[in-house]
């Protein structure tokens, strides 16, 4: 149940660190109005703290954090950026998977 709540805590933190910053990103890139820089901060401000929820320390948080982005940044730019990955994102988004999954989850024993 820990490991889905964290997983869960994951992606909230990444729809806020990517939605926050998408919308900065059209923003300044595609002329929006202000208020579109606003909301962005805003929602960049939220995912800061969301990922303080996590249990495990600053440096397991962020690590994990970063390949969970990989995977999430993929996504939403298949939903709205048109974008479509080739093997090697494919790839690449499963080798983070696998090394996040390991920094952040796997058991610790004494002397480890």
């Amino acid at each position: 149940m820990a490991i889905i709540k964290s997983l869960g805590i994951f992606m909230l933190a990444g729809l806020c660190e990517i939605g926050g910053g998408y919308l900065m990103w059209i923003w300044l890139k595609n002329d929006k109005p202000w208020w579109y820089g606003l909301i962005g901060a805003l929602i960049l401000v939220a995912y800061g703290v969301v990922a303080t929820w996590q249990e495990v320390n600053f440096a397991r948080t962020y690590a994990t954090y970063g390949g969970i982005f990989i995977v999430m940044s993929i996504l939403w730019a298949m939903k709205f950026d048109d974008y479509s990955p080739d093997r090697f994102d494919i790839i690449g988004a499963v080798v983070a998977l696998i090394g996040v999954g390991i920094i952040c989850y796997a058991p610790r024993g004494m002397g480890v």
